[in-house]
């Protein structure tokens, strides 16, 4: 991987923004030029990258032109507004909003999985969703086994999905500060809250996202999966509890040996000795970490387990820029 890259980053002031120049610094990709943007009032503000500081510019002054490629966290009306633009003059778009994820001309890629579809020749590119990304990574080696036909899934959110102000949202409330411009719709210290984001049909958006992303990444349009996704009090790393059922009898020993040897995915079930995935270890990593593997006797085509992730990671910045590597190194930009 010696090209050097020409990469804008756009969103670069935010939580997820940030994330993705130090992902990028510690994989070390070869980024010649660095073009961090963000929005018209963040002009003049820097960003630290590669021992410099870098100039913040907003996308309406192009200076994105003749970038190789672009990591994008803006939002998506930001997004849908300017990456038809970006991707006709030549930029390849890893974008990390739900602008692009459902169309189905645009990859939506997590690389230990589905990674070939990244050779359609396109220049925009789907992260998915955090919860998803988790979620995914550990039912894939499991579905190539044995068949996966029935997924059903509660996620317990980090209060860092929603952004810095969820964070800070988070830690105001615990010192008793009261706001009305919160993102949550209820109070979230010593609560949990079973909705995120707009509701539809019953289901909220961020359960939807579970629905539809599963689907299209795993390659199963027909895959029943029942999800619910709460909002915990912990400022990161998503956790999903999850009950899986497959086509074919699932031996959880055999299903072990899998996941051990999953690219991407971390083993960590002893429970016996208190060993299971848990936020507090899994934050600032970057792989998909799962446990509690275990079978109801005599249900021989089930498996529950417990899956936790950094969702600022691996949930978003280190899958785009994983996508960028793969690119990178299969010379697809």
């Amino acid at each position: 991987m010696t090209r050097p890259l020409k990469l804008a980053v756009v969103g670069a002031t935010g939580l997820v923004g940030r994330m993705m120049l130090e992902v990028l610094a510690e994989r070390r990709i070869p980024v010649a030029e660095l073009i961090p943007l963000a929005s018209p009032r963040s002009r003049g503000l820097t960003v630290r990258f590669a021992g410099r500081a870098w100039p913040v510019s907003a996308l309406e002054d192009e200076r994105w032109r003749g970038a190789d490629a672009a990591l994008l966290s803006p939002g998506a009306k930001v997004s849908r507004a300017w990456i038809p633009r970006l991707a006709e003059a030549g930029v390849t778009c890893i974008d990390n909003s739900s602008a692009f994820r459902r169309d189905p001309d645009v990859p939506l890629v997590v690389p230990e999985v589905n990674p070939q579809t990244l050779r359609g020749g396109g220049r925009i590119v789907a992260n998915p969703n955090c919860s998803t990304i988790q979620l995914v990574a550990a039912l894939w080696p499991l579905h190539q086994a044995f068949g996966l036909e029935e997924v059903v899934v509660a996620t317990y959110q980090s209060a860092s999905g929603a952004g810095q102000t969820g964070i800070s949202q988070l830690m105001g409330e615990m010192e008793g500060e009261i706001t009305e411009t919160s993102p949550f719709p209820h109070p979230l210290y010593q609560n949990l809250i079973p909705a995120i984001g707009p509701v539809e049909e019953g289901f909220y958006l961020e359960e939807w996202k579970l629905v539809w992303e599963t689907r299209k990444i795993l390659g199963l349009p027909d895959l029943r999966v029942f999800p619910t996704a709460v909002r915990v009090p912990v400022t990161h790393c998503h956790s999903e509890a999850a009950h899986l059922r497959f086509r074919e009898e699932i031996d959880h020993a055999r299903a072990r040996e899998l996941l051990q040897a999953a690219p991407g995915v971390v083993l960590q079930d002893q429970p016996e000795e208190g060993i299971y995935p848990q936020p507090l270890s899994a934050a600032g990593r970057d792989e998909v970490f799962v446990g509690r593997i275990r079978q109801v006797p005599g249900q021989t085509r089930t498996l529950d387990m417990w899956i936790v992730a950094d969702n600022l990671r691996k949930g978003a910045a280190t899958n785009a820029v994983q996508i960028l590597e793969y690119l990178l190194v299969n010379d697809l930009l």
